[in-house]
């Protein structure tokens, strides 16, 4: 019996060592699995921190909303060629003008309560708006005589059946009716063809007080293709009105291209109306002043010749050439080409002198 309990007893110490020796073993193992996920996590760690979010990317290609409207990246570079409306001031004023003079006139022309906003004004490739068009619209291809240009004055289809539901008398407080998929009828492009002549009205009646121009309606596209008047790469100014008649309207995009803008440019830049550019009324009067000090030569003419080429060629030493005038000739005095007086040949002295006869300023006085 005591050696059945004494071989009892080594086999439960025995067991005893095996559990504390495996109990050892998956501690050293699960430290080592530990150690390396840690090695696993930093080198995934290490690769994500080299890939660029989304706030990064917006940045870099200039896509991030600021608030400001501050453009960077590639962004800036790819519109790096518009031109900005805020570089013309007066362009703003003259649109200003504009809705207050569309305002009266559409009241007018629709019998009905009629308010015209700008919504915005914004710098757009042509090639560009073209193509975000929204179809169906017609598009007035406008022609602006003084100034050898063309613009596009663009009418959503809302406006447009609106325009033909008051023209047609329309009952007030109904939505127009939209019949999708069909072209514009005729009276639908007559309708619209009067408005557009109102709208240019008021457009030349807006330039007046700082270019007098004339809007000449050329023709009315539906097809944005028909409607291009300047490259797809070229600036232009887009300037977008709403017009609401109660419970109806619609939008009205004029499109000016930048080289139809460009014989005007100067007054646009200005900031107020008749803004003088760097002149100054003190430094004219100096200049003015200082002109009257100026010493110039005097050329006089006793006599012109015409003589062909032949006859200069063969000129040598002790050639004559004979002058056709008198022993009292008419001499000619002249400053840079331009004839200034005309006098006599005589001697002061023991200097030849002319006497002034008739001045060309005393012609122009008189009228000749």
């Amino acid at each position: 019996m005591a050696e059945q309990e004494d071989q009892s007893t080594e086999s439960e110490g025995k067991a005893d060592e095996e559990l504390a020796t495996e109990s050892e073993a998956s501690k050293e193992g699960a430290a080592s699995d530990a150690e390396g996920a840690d090695g696993e996590d930093g080198v995934e760690e290490g690769q994500v921190g080299s890939v660029l979010d989304q706030d990064e990317i917006d940045t870099l290609l200039g896509f991030e909303d600021n608030g400001a409207g501050d453009q960077s990246g590639i962004m800036a570079i790819v519109n790096s060629a518009l031109v900005s409306y805020e570089r013309l001031p007066m362009l703003e004023v003259v649109f200003d003008r504009m809705v207050r003079l569309m305002t009266t006139s559409l009241r007018n022309f629709t019998s009905d309560n009629v308010e015209v906003s700008l919504e915005s004004i914004t710098s757009v490739r042509f090639g560009d708006y073209l193509n975000s068009i929204p179809l169906p619209a017609m598009i007035g291809v406008v022609n602006a005589e003084e100034w050898d240009g063309y613009c596009l004055v663009a009418v959503d289809s809302a406006l447009i059946y609106s325009v033909v539901d008051v023209l047609l008398g329309g009952r007030r407080g109904t939505a127009a009716l939209r019949i999708e998929g069909r072209p514009y009828t005729t009276i639908e492009r007559n309708l619209v063809e009067k408005m557009l002549h109102v709208v240019l009205a008021d457009l030349s009646s807006a330039f007046e007080p700082i270019s007098p121009v004339k809007f000449a309606f050329d023709r009315l596209e539906t097809n944005p293709r028909f409607a291009a008047v300047a490259r797809p790469a070229n600036a232009a100014i887009m300037s977008r009105f709403r017009i609401d008649m109660e419970d109806r309207g619609g939008k009205v995009e004029l499109v000016i291209p930048s080289a139809t803008l460009e014989p005007i440019r100067d007054y646009l830049l200005q900031m107020f109306m008749g803004e003088k550019f760097g002149r100054d009324s003190i430094w004219e009067s100096h200049l003015a002043t200082a002109l009257w000090h100026t010493y110039i030569s005097i050329d006089a003419v006793l006599n012109e010749q015409p003589m062909g080429l032949h006859e200069i060629m063969d000129l040598k030493v002790g050639s004559q050439i004979v002058f056709n005038c008198g022993e009292d000739p008419n001499i000619e005095l002249r400053c840079g080409g331009q004839p200034l007086v005309h006098g006599r040949m005589g001697r002061k002295g023991n200097n030849i002198a002319v006497r002034v006869e008739s001045t060309r300023f005393e012609k122009i006085r008189s009228g000749e």
